[in-house]
């Protein structure tokens, strides 16, 4: 996965101002990790009781890994692409 450069200009595009659009895509960034995270403790505690210990880790093999793109990648190109909807709290004026 290769670092690629990004114009400002595209990310104005979605947004007027660049510290918003930041904010943004890393809270976007977070839900995709934490939904991430949801599945997986989903897919590995399906066979697991309820009064299981788990003192084990779980063999992983490594023919069954499972690349991913990484959150920030997938947030960024979403918001890019529109995908992504925020709005502006009401109330929100720390400028006193």
């Amino acid at each position: 996965m290769a670092v690629k450069p990004l114009s400002l200009r595209e990310i104005e595009k979605q947004s007027k101002n660049i510290y918003e659009a930041v904010v943004v895509m890393s809270k976007r960034a977070r839900q995709i990790n934490q939904e991430r995270y949801e599945e997986k403790v989903i897919n590995e505690t399906d066979g697991i009781s309820e009064f299981d210990v788990l003192d084990e880790l779980p063999q992983v093999d490594p023919e069954d890994y499972e690349e991913k793109e990484k959150v920030t990648t997938e947030a960024l190109d979403q918001f890019l692409s529109g995908d992504v909807q925020w709005r502006e709290l009401e109330g929100d004026d720390s400028e006193d």
